[in-house]
């Protein structure tokens, strides 16, 4: 080394196979950190004196890196709750009540029993639930069951009167009532209005335990550490309040931060003017690259399995039933060209075709009436998308932020409700990865954990075979992806989706040192096995931050 020479490395991991991502040089064996920054990439035997001079010397051993997943749309602060049921798997009505009957007898007394993960099962025809059916099982003691994609409330006839359900509209959801007028105690647009700054203030004030701050922080430590066991350094949160920031806050001084964090504000249709500013305010106190404030989520429909997300066509087996939007076509038209006009960038909710036409339509009125720019807008979900709207995309500049396990067909394929809901005639319409790409569009990806795994191994396994996490046979294969794009959805589409590509989500020089060790490599996997490569070391900033 002379003196003109770099100072040597920090660290350097060398020895293995690293995928970069980067079209420029798509493979290496060998990357150098000094500080949080990638210093250099290639193979070992064209390095440098200063890499081969590095104070950390880590050997990959033929093991396999590739840079951090960034999950383009993670709820870390909805994340398993210890004190509740967990009804994942609970695929029948009977094995529901199981599961409640048993956490009863082991939790005895009087307070709130409360569940998530319940997948609409065990009911014909897509009936909603009952407070009936839940008062067979567990009479005497209040019930709170969350669906596994959060969007719904379950209650019984104790929990409705302890959150003061009635025939009113709720700050935490819409109650259906019975032909009487009477609620049912099926609450649904809980993810709008339950999940929102007023929602989860009434929640917490009428007493229900899972709406505490405490529970909260439990639930996001909880979720980031998962996260970095997952592989993933940079977590995109969608959906939060400004009362949201103290927790993310309290993680970081108590070092439970470990990935970096991008915080989007919830904009529900009860925004004042004062809250935008609030919200101006906060993306100016908060953009650094460990923890930024900065996009806005909104929502345009609901989801498919109740029967709430806006479709072109009637429901299957429902005539004349297409669901609805939040907006009127034309004051969401206004809305989003307003936002659009001040700079934001927005998350739009979208799983129905008709919930996707008219967000694509309202970014369409935006860019005629403020002009082009590069707003990377985004529409989260598209489960169901018509043809039609497949080029307005990349005609858009719109991202299609997506969630590929959600489209296995052991979640969402014939025989569960997603697949009913919707029809058979609809069904070429799920998750079109490949048409979306082949069209141009850009993909992001991502877990939307609570509502599947967060691992994004997961995630690629599904892209790439659109078949049962176990085996068997694929849900529209013709929609799948090669490996090499599935890894960079969860990775460099979802950093520029969310532009951080200028230093995440590629191994490239004078970018972030966000890293993941895996121990095969998924490029060269059977990919029925796709789900089973393991993360072993997660490194964030060149630190390593996580070892299985």
């Amino acid at each position: 080394m002379t003196a003109t020479s770099p100072a040597p490395a920090d660290v350097v991991l060398t020895g293995g196979t690293i995928h970069t991502v980067d079209d420029l040089l798509p493979q290496a064996d060998t990357v150098a950190v000094r500080g949080d920054r990638i210093v250099w990439v290639g193979c070992a035997i064209e390095a440098p004196a200063w890499v081969a001079q590095a104070s950390e010397v880590v050997q990959l051993d033929g093991r396999t890196v590739l840079p951090g997943f960034v999950d383009a749309h993670n709820h870390v602060r909805l994340g398993s709750d210890a004190d509740c049921v967990q009804l994942a798997g609970a695929d029948s009505l009977e094995a529901v009540a199981d599961r409640l009957r048993a956490w009863d007898r082991a939790h005895p007394g009087g307070g709130w029993i409360e569940a998530e993960g319940y997948a609409y099962a065990g009911l014909a025809d897509g009936a909603p639930p009952t407070r009936q059916l839940l008062d067979a099982i567990v009479p005497d003691r209040p019930v709170a069951v969350l669906s596994y994609d959060v969007h719904t409330l379950w209650l019984n006839t104790l929990g409705v009167i302890a959150l003061g359900v009635d025939e009113a509209p709720q700050p935490f959801g819409t109650a259906q009532l019975d032909h009487a007028g009477v609620p049912t105690g099926f609450v649904t647009d809980f993810a709008v209005k339950g999940l929102s700054r007023a929602g989860i203030r009434v929640l917490r004030e009428r007493g229900l335990p899972w709406a505490g701050l405490d529970r909260q922080y439990s639930r996001l430590c909880t979720s980031l550490d998962h996260a970095l066991a997952c592989g993933i350094t940079t977590v995109v949160e969608p959906q939060n309040s400004p009362d949201d920031i103290a927790l993310f806050e309290r993680a970081r001084d108590d070092g439970r931060l470990g990935s970096r964090v991008v915080l989007a504000m919830f904009h529900p249709p009860t925004t004042t003017p004062e809250e935008r500013a609030e919200f101006a305010t906060l993306t100016a106190a908060y953009a650094d690259d460990r923890l930024r404030v900065g996009p806005l989520k909104l929502y345009i429909d609901d989801v498919i399995e109740p029967h709430t997300a806006a479709l072109h066509e009637p429901y299957a087996g429902e005539p004349g039933h297409r669901g609805s939007t939040y907006y009127e076509p034309a004051e969401f038209n206004q809305l989003v060209a307003d936002l659009d006009r001040d700079g934001l960038q927005l998350f739009v909710h979208a799983t129905g075709d008709r919930g996707i036409t008219t967000v694509l339509d309202a970014v369409e009125h935006a860019r005629r009436v403020n002009g082009p720019r590069d707003a990377r807008h985004q529409i989260v979900h598209v489960e169901c998308l018509r043809g039609a709207d497949l080029p307005r995309f990349a005609e858009l500049g719109v991202v299609a932020c997506m969630q590929p396990r959600h489209a296995s067909p052991d979640l969402a394929g014939p025989g569960h409700a997603w697949a009913e809901a919707v029809g058979e005639s609809r069904w070429h319409q799920a998750w079109p990865l490949r048409s979306l790409q082949e069209h141009g569009a850009p993909l992001a990806f991502s877990s939307d954990w609570n509502v599947a795994e967060m691992e994004p191994m997961v995630g690629i396994h599904s892209a790439v075979t659109r078949g049962p996490l176990g085996g068997g046979t694929p849900w529209r294969p013709e929609e799948a992806l090669s490996v090499a794009d599935a890894v960079r959805g969860y990775t460099l589409g979802s950093a520029w989706a969310n532009f951080c590509e200028h230093d995440r989500g590629s191994v490239t020089v004078g970018k972030l040192a966000d890293l993941v060790v895996l121990d095969q490599d998924p490029y060269a996997v059977d990919p029925a096995k796709l789900a089973g490569v393991t993360v072993l070391e997660t490194w964030v900033g060149g630190e390593r931050r996580y070892v299985a």
